[in-house]
């Protein structure tokens, strides 16, 4: 037990350039979070639903970070910072990350019945800070999903989804997605192609424009000459 400890504080360390030592970390809210997880998901599964309740409410408390205690999780779950909240069926899946303020939401069942109704994260997930993913979709391994994205539809493997609605970058992951990215969004090179094609374009009807201006220009009498054939056809 004392090794799968070390283990995951060292995960946390490879994402996070914070913590000086093993003990900084053990400070985190999110590794409290996660470790009364344990204890409330198990009185969970035992069906002891209040004491598990009681022991999210403490954790919710210490932490700012709310899991329902039915919420499945697997190795190596990282919160970095705190104020978020996963949902009842919700299943996390190993070495994900999660940063400030995502919520990982229901939605209402139109039957009125339970089930599944929260997303399921697989492993090696990145949720930017402020994301909201929403219902019982899936995000695909490696995926990542920007700051403040709003998520309500699947996610494919390794895709980068950004915006609200949230949309999926253009890049294939494969191009950069090497190692991990703090808060899921790639700074260094960007999302999407750079837009010359787009430019290019703008750039030729432009020019073509000016050239039709001009026609029309060439065309049409000089203000002069309309002023002459006025005045002469009311002397006439």
């Amino acid at each position: 037990m004392f090794e799968q400890l070390v283990a995951y504080l060292d995960s946390i360390r490879e994402r996070d350039p914070a913590p000086r030592s093993r003990w900084e970390i053990l400070l985190y809210p999110g590794v409290l979070a996660v470790g009364m997880h344990k204890i409330a998901h198990w009185l969970f599964e035992a069906e002891m639903y209040f004491l598990a309740r009681l022991v999210n409410h403490i954790a919710r408390w210490m932490t700012a970070i709310d899991i329902h205690p039915g919420a499945k999780i697997g190795k190596n779950f990282f919160i970095d910072h705190g104020f978020t909240v996963i949902g009842e069926t919700a299943e996390i899946g190993d070495n994900v990350t999660i940063y400030q303020c995502v919520t990982l939401g229901g939605t209402n069942p139109t039957s009125g019945k339970g089930g599944k109704r929260h997303p399921t994260l697989a492993d090696n997930v990145i949720v930017g800070s402020g994301a909201q993913v929403i219902g019982p979709i899936t995000v695909g391994e490696r995926a990542r999903v920007g700051a403040n994205a709003v998520v309500t539809d699947d996610v494919p493997e390794g895709a980068t989804m950004i915006g609200l609605k949230a949309r999926s970058t253009l890049v294939p992951a494969e191009t950069w997605l090497r190692e991990f990215i703090p808060y899921g969004t790639p700074c260094d090179e960007p999302c999407e192609p750079a837009p010359t094609e787009k430019v290019q374009a703008l750039e030729a009807e432009l020019v073509q424009l000016r050239q039709e201006m001009a026609e029309l220009r060439r065309l049409m009498p000089a203000p002069d000459d309309a002023d002459r054939g006025r005045k002469s056809g009311a002397q006439r």
